[in-house]
C-alpha cells in the first residue's frame, strides 16, 4: 500500500510539472518516475524512502531523455 501511495504522489507531481513540457518529455518523466519507484521499492525493500527516490531519479531521468528526443526529432 505505501508503495502504491508514494507513485500516485510522485506520479500525481510530474504532471503537473510536466504540464507545460512537450509530449516526450511529459511521457519521459511520468514513465521514468513509474519506473524508478519500482526499481527505488525492489532494491530497498519496499521502504518509502527508496521508492520516492527512484521516483524522483527516474522522474529526472525520463525528463532528460524526452529533451533529448525532442532535440533529435524536430
Amino acid at each position: 500500500m505505501k508503495y502504491l501511495l508514494a507513485i500516485a504522489l510522485i506520479s500525481a507531481g510530474t504532471l503537473g510539472l510536466a504540464g507545460c513540457a512537450s509530449r516526450a518529455e511529459t511521457v519521459g518523466t511520468v514513465g521514468g518516475a513509474a519506473a524508478g519507484g519500482a526499481v527505488g521499492s525492489a532494491v530497498t525493500g519496499g521502504s518509502t524512502i527508496g521508492t520516492v527516490g527512484g521516483a524522483a531519479a527516474g522522474g529526472i531521468l525520463g525528463d532528460q531523455l524526452g529533451k533529448e528526443y525532442d532535440k533529435r526529432h524536430k
